[in-house]
């Protein structure tokens, strides 16, 4: 227990502590997430905020989250018009984030709040701007275990950047941070790939991610994560079908000088279909390389071309009043 007693070492009421959370059928745990949060943060700070934005829950997280406000007005709550999914609501309770720190994590209590300490003792201890949850061991049976890595090399072969194995929700960032990664612009993004592209100096911390509700992650749903982190994160498989097609436009021509050269020297050659099939490997090269290139330049416009706003507000309920979204 010598980390809780370091912990409130470096207590400080000065520095305001936000805590920004999702809600997704969060209504069961949520009152007892409120009181372990504010518990661990009270070992921190004296000034401290929770961000709960409720994600187009199907059940009463709303309701649960408006009555926690209406107990403790630290609690604002930011209700979106509809579900745009984890990533997008964790940006948006980002941007309505003030603490000099903000702590980010789930509120299925798989990631326990109390690990606060923790990241707080080793963000200060060490001076980092970053402190984030990675699991010691991947939970699930083999043929979860197994898919898990199969999805990681794929990231990590066909990524732009490496992005570490077994992260999780849970970090610790200093303003400076959290102001840099709100700042991005981009539409179509995978949040694990903005926390590692925002840079600063950041740094993992294990920990045991409890196993309190079976996984949603299926097989078919774990190769679509696959292929939308790589498309919209990575130039690097554009580039691998640039290559692919010079290269195989280059060997179709190489093919072809030798077989020219074996003609003049020998006489020799296939008839029929030597021709034929040597056009169609040529001009199919040609169509890839052309593609490839097409595709890295349409890539870079996608990006700067979207400029659909993350999430729409419903309304953002503070604990003086209700307040209505600008639109």
């Amino acid at each position: 227990m010598t980390w809780i007693k370091r912990s409130f070492a470096l207590r400080d009421p000065a520095v305001k502590l936000s805590i920004v959370a999702t809600l997704y059928r969060s209504a069961r745990g949520l009152q007892e997430f409120h009181q372990r949060c504010m518990a661990a943060a009270a070992a921190t700070t004296d000034e401290v905020e929770m961000i709960l934005v409720d994600d187009g829950s199907p059940d009463d997280s709303l309701d649960v989250a408006l009555a926690l406000q209406a107990d403790d007005p630290r609690v604002i709550v930011v209700e979106l018009a509809r579900n745009f999914g984890h990533h997008k609501a964790m940006m948006t309770g980002l941007q309505h984030a003030t603490g000099d720190l903000v702590f980010l994590l789930d509120s299925d209590l798989e990631e326990p709040p109390e690990a606060l300490s923790r990241f707080h003792a080793k963000l200060e201890g060490e001076g980092w701007d970053v402190v984030f949850g990675v699991q010691r061991a991947r939970r699930g049976g083999f043929f979860e275990r197994i898919t898990g890595k199969i999805f990681y090399r794929i990231i990590e072969s066909l990524s732009d950047r490496s992005i570490p194995q077994n992260l999780l929700t849970a970090r610790l960032m200093r303003r400076d941070y959290v102001d840099a990664l709100i700042a991005h612009q981009d539409r179509s993004f995978q949040m694990s790939d903005l926390w590692v592209l925002t840079g600063f100096r950041q740094a993992p911390m294990e920990m045991e991610k409890l196993a309190l509700s079976p996984t949603t992650y299926s097989f078919a749903r774990r190769i679509r994560m696959a292929v939308d982190h790589v498309t919209t994160t990575s130039t690097r498989l554009l580039y691998l079908i640039f290559y692919c097609g010079l290269a195989l436009s280059g060997t179709a021509m190489a093919v072809t000088l030798v077989l020219f050269l074996r003609f003049l020297t020998h006489g020799v050659a296939m008839d029929g279909w030597t021709s034929l099939f040597l056009s169609v490997w040529f001009f199919g090269g040609v169509i890839v390389l052309v593609l490839g290139i097409l595709g890295i330049y349409m890539a870079a416009l996608l990006e700067e071309a979207k400029r659909r706003p993350y999430t729409h507000l419903r309304r953002l309920h503070r604990p003086s009043a209700i307040e209505k979204a600008s639109p």
